[in-house]
């Protein structure tokens, strides 16, 4: 009978993972040089994910987990406080803290988006996103109709500014549209009429 898979072990390998991947990138990934880099053997990693696609689905769970984590600490949850706060505070942390997860969750994003990464697990991480951010702009009285809609916009916004950004280099400019990308956040969640309309 099979060992019983340990949570905390494969949160602790998760952790590993993600950052032989920050480093290494995903695209060729195989599981024989994962293992050897962080001194496991290949079967350390079967036991906790049967095959390499459940090991991606994990990391991109774990990844999310992280994210959202991350961004429920972010000043601007508070009381008064603006969404626009929220997006300013979690880009500063992306561009300097958090910068080669960006990168890894770029190039997954643009390798299911090429055909070349499969499964559900990307459509999921982005479709879990919107919804996390919906229920964000919720909180903030957006109403139900516009919230998801409002959400898929500024995460595809923001994405789309972190691709422009690790593309360029061009940070003045880059950092003048997420200052209107706030800006537009801010419109979304000010009290009065027309919220998300």
């Amino acid at each position: 009978m099979p060992r019983p898979r340990d949570p905390r072990r494969r949160a602790e390998l998760l952790d590993q993972i993600v950052g032989y991947l920050a480093e290494h990138g995903l695209a060729q990934l195989s599981l024989r040089p994962l293992a050897k880099a962080l001194g496991h053997s290949t079967y350390v990693l079967t036991h906790h994910f049967v095959d390499k696609d459940e090991l991606i689905s994990a990391v991109l769970a774990h990844l999310d987990q992280r994210q959202k984590g991350r961004l429920r600490a972010l000043p601007g949850w508070e009381e008064g406080r603006g969404l626009g706060d929220i997006v300013r505070a979690s880009w500063d942390w992306h561009m300097t803290e958090d910068l080669p997860m960006v990168r890894l969750l770029h190039e997954i994003e643009g390798l299911s988006a090429a055909g070349r990464l499969r499964g559900p697990y990307v459509p999921r991480m982005l479709g879990d996103r919107a919804e996390f951010v919906a229920e964000v702009l919720r909180s903030f009285g957006v109403p139900e109709a516009a919230a998801l809609r409002n959400a898929t916009l500024l995460n595809a916004a923001y994405a789309g500014l972190q691709t422009d950004y690790l593309t360029t280099g061009d940070k003045e400019r880059v950092e003048a549209a997420v200052a209107e990308l706030a800006a537009l956040a801010d419109e979304w969640t000010s009290p009065g009429p027309g919220i998300g309309e």
